[in-house]
């Protein structure tokens, strides 16, 4: 009896101090795990709550660094990057169960998935109003990011790092200028983009630079682009294919569109089939939207309409949506259900920027930072060579020229050292890159975060 009481006490003290937001019990999590996680939601501005699932680091929680997650879109939600790309837990096909992903970036750090902006996977907004914008969302993302440090003050010491892909490449910029700038004192040490929408012209100029090289444009037709778009040279320099300055140049650049956009690739994965999915607006929809709106349009893609969605995220979507699993992650019943991209959410979205050059000379500037641009290789949503145009154009000093890279003493892909900043390629990688390379993707970021050569 006497042993009994102090045992009773100890157990109820500990359950006093437990985190209202912690995952206690997770549907068809059939292992145990070695960290802790916890799902909930954190203030934005007027009436918006965003929705986030924190996973502890495997390693050493309380010293290892603390990183932010943010997918893309704009409109989809960065569970995405949880349940298929970088974190602990992935959806089987048969969206019941969860498995065990060998190369989770929590075995190096605690991450922070955030859906964002409001009306994004299980976020909301009390109005159930979504228009909003650049400077909007990464406003609220800051303030967001305030209240994580109050719900978890024992983080607020550790390095921290804002990350993501795709229009992460505009939200991880936009938010870390106010972090750097803002008052709130979060140890910020970096940032990392992959496959990031960083500048618009070099996107779509690339673009038909990558198509020609990978063989998806013929001689006569490349011959048309560098007569009418490039005056007769084919460079970097003298070729303008965002914003045609003749028909004929616009015609040539639209027909490298119905290729890039129209004819059945897999613009995620240039060397990838698509998979045939049952979801009705799927990730693949939003970002061609999205991220290739800026290409000119033939009369033969305005009407295509059942393009094949090349992935397949219904496994997230019925996993997410049994009522146990909105129960095990703190769901209101009054929250929508989860879908990957919100409608919505793209539809009232305003787009401020673009480029993101100015941005990223204030953090790189600052002294304080170190960045890192990444890209799969054969991704075509937003190309390597965009972004390594990008790279090269801010006018950083070089430190280390191209060399490669080695994961398995194999070949992982090339890398360019900046002064505070790496551009860098994962070999037969598309736009997702943790979930098509895990391996080599673990070890990017594994060096990056300790500041070690690739």
């Amino acid at each position: 009896m006497f042993f009994c009481v102090p045992i009773f006490a100890a157990v109820c003290l500990a359950a006093a101090f437990a985190h209202p937001d912690e995952i206690t019990y997770l549907p068809g999590l059939n292992f145990p795990l070695n960290y802790k996680h916890y799902s909930g939601y954190l203030n934005a501005t007027g009436g918006k709550f965003l929705h986030y699932w924190f996973v502890e680091s495997q390693r050493n929680p309380s010293s290892d660094p603390l990183l932010l997650w943010l997918n893309g879109g704009p409109g989809c939600s960065s569970l995405d990057g949880f349940l298929s790309e970088l974190g602990p837990l992935h959806v089987s096909a048969d969206g019941k169960t969860l498995y065990n992903n060998t190369y989770s970036w929590n075995k190096v750090a605690n991450i922070l998935f955030l859906e964002a902006p409001a009306g994004v996977g299980f976020s909301y907004s009390l109005n159930g109003k979504y228009s909003t914008d650049d400077d909007t969302t990464s406003y609220d993302n800051y303030v967001a990011l305030q209240n994580f440090f109050v719900k978890f003050p024992q983080f607020k010491g550790n390095d921290f790092y804002i990350t993501g892909e795709s229009y992460g490449g505009i939200y991880i910029p936009t938010l870390s200028v106010r972090v750097l700038r803002g008052p709130a004192k979060i140890n910020f040490k970096g940032f990392a983009i992959g496959n990031g929408y960083l500048d618009v012209r070099n996107l779509t100029n690339s673009i038909v630079f990558f198509a020609y090289y990978h063989g998806l444009v013929e001689n006569e037709l490349w011959g048309r682009l560098s007569k009418f778009c490039c005056g007769g040279y084919s460079s970097q320099d003298k070729c303008n294919f965002d914003s045609p300055a003749s028909s004929d140049c616009s015609e040539a650049v639209s027909e490298v569109t119905d290729i890039v956009d129209g004819s059945g690739l897999n613009i995620y994965n240039l060397y990838s089939d698509c998979a045939q999915s049952s979801e009705k607006v799927s990730r693949y929809s939003t970002d061609k939207r999205n991220l290739l709106r800026m290409l000119p349009k033939s009369e033969n893609l305005r009407k295509v309409k059942d393009d094949p969605p090349c992935i397949d995220s219904s496994n997230l979507r019925k996993y997410l949506n049994q009522m146990s699993v909105r129960q095990a992650l703190h769901i209101p019943s009054k929250v929508q259900d989860w879908e990957i991209c919100s409608t919505d959410v793209e539809i009232g979205y305003k787009r401020l920027y673009d480029t993101m050059r100015p941005q990223v000379l204030e953090l790189i500037g600052s002294g304080k930072l170190r960045g890192l641009i990444y890209n799969g290789d054969v991704d075509m949503a937003c190309n390597f060579l965009g972004d390594e145009w990008f790279a090269n154009n801010l006018g950083l000093k070089v430190k280390q020229k191209y060399q490669i890279w080695k994961f398995n003493n194999q070949v992982a892909g090339f890398v360019k050292y900046y002064d505070k900043l790496s551009f860098l390629t994962i070999r037969g990688s598309g736009h997702m890159v943790p979930q098509d390379k895990p391996g080599p993707a673990f070890k990017m970021i594994s060096s990056f975060l300790s500041n070690t050569p690739f």
